[in-house]
């Protein structure tokens, strides 16, 4: 790139490249940090993403085709005793609640797109802009150096995340237990959140596995054999898809809810220099809704929306400008991380009186026309109105 860019990225994650990709289609020039990670351990997230998230990247013609995409027609929640509740697209006659997407092969799509973008240029280290948007996920460095604080709240629970293949299959339904597990260690059983997520397409018996356990628990779970862990899951999850087979190593990270204390500001020492946080850079939460990227691409939509929509003399580097994305988006993400930060302290709440109350409302909730549809639509991204009265 010839002359000094508009705006730098700095993060060639999912939420970065999309943010390249979507202002490049704006005639800006981009320059795109890409700074390879250091882990070389096989990727077993996978990711829902809902009807905007789609949108956003069939415009962009990075959406996935065949087995690398799963449409989710239902969802079921299971409490710790007798309580469960259903909710599906048909509900609103909608084909699909949300897709499952493997994460390499959108992460490749999206690369392959930015190599045939001549408005991006892909560097290895970060440059001088107007804007300099961070995209580094929530370990963020350049958040650090920005003097940016991150307020951590960790959870007393790690995710472990893995593959596996089923007897039976999905059916497109996502499956999600609140239960109890034994630790090691300690004589009272812990809370924990397992979820089996539907992959390898319609018809497919794949599924992605996240368990929200103990930590003690979850590195116990880690090393177990193949076998041992695959029969332990199946009596988790009552043998609803018949025998498992692990298909891929066990990751495992630590779980909090975050959010920046602010998501723009100044760069240090230059007038003409601002940045905007994005993404897990600006905000985490519990994965038991499964909302993370679709919240990071919806940062991305409203960041590009505002710059779209700014005046023809405000300069990309103006705050006035920048505070209206952080207004629009502060709002959405914290009411969201209450959401899934509520949810997982009402069911790690030990006791009969808790159990009884959760579970019951489970049930009333799943007999509830217009709150149940409402909560659809949320799943869905489809809308943000309220139910009716």
């Amino acid at each position: 790139m010839a002359s000094q860019p508009d705006i730098c990225i700095r993060g060639a994650g999912i939420v970065g490249r999309t943010l390249a990709l979507l202002l490049a289609r704006e005639r800006l020039r981009v320059a795109l940090v890409d700074q390879p990670p250091k882990a070389t351990a096989p990727d077993v997230r996978a990711y829902s993403l809902n009807i905007a998230a789609q949108r956003l990247l069939q415009e962009l013609r990075c959406w996935p085709e065949g087995t690398a995409v799963t449409p989710v027609h239902q969802m079921q929640v299971f409490g710790d005793h007798g309580g469960a509740l259903t909710f599906g697209a048909q509900d609103l006659g909608a084909g699909e609640l949300n897709w499952m997407v493997d994460v390499p092969v959108l992460e490749a799509r999206l690369a392959a797109a930015v190599q045939f973008q001549p408005l991006i240029e892909v560097i290895d280290a970060p440059v001088a802009a107007p804007l300099t948007v961070v995209c580094e996920g929530r370990t963020s460095q350049t958040r650090a150096e920005l003097g940016v604080a991150f307020d951590i709240a960790a959870y007393p629970q790690h995710a472990l995340a893995t593959r596996l293949h089923c007897e039976l299959p999905h059916g497109g339904v996502a499956r999600q237990w609140f239960g109890w597990g034994h630790v090691p260690g300690l004589s009272e059983p812990q809370a924990d959140i397992l979820a089996l997520l539907p992959m390898g397409g319609e018809g497919g018996r794949d599924v992605a596995l996240v368990w929200s356990v103990h930590p003690a628990r979850a590195l116990q779970l880690q090393a177990l054999s193949a076998e041992a862990f695959a029969q332990t899951l199946e009596q988790a999850c009552h043998l609803t898809l018949g025998h498992m087979t692990l298909t891929a190593e066990r990751a495992v990270w630590p779980l909090q809810l975050a959010r920046a204390e602010r998501w723009i500001g100044q760069m240090p020492g230059q007038p003409k220099q601002a940045f905007a946080l994005a993404g897990d850079a600006a905000h985490a939460m519990h994965p038991l809704a499964g909302q993370g990227l679709n919240v990071g691409l919806a940062d991305v939509a409203e960041l590009v929306r505002v710059i779209q929509a700014k005046e023809f003399w405000r300069p990309l580097h103006d705050l006035k400008l920048l505070r209206r994305y952080e207004r629009a988006r502060q709002a959405d993400v914290q009411a969201m991380g209450w959401v899934t930060d509520n949810l997982q302290r009402l069911f790690a709440q030990p006791g009969p009186v808790w159990q009884n109350l959760r579970n019951w409302g489970m049930r009333g909730f799943d007999r509830s026309g217009p709150l149940k549809h409402w909560m659809t639509r949320q799943a869905m991204g489809a809308t943000n109105t309220p139910p009716a009265a």
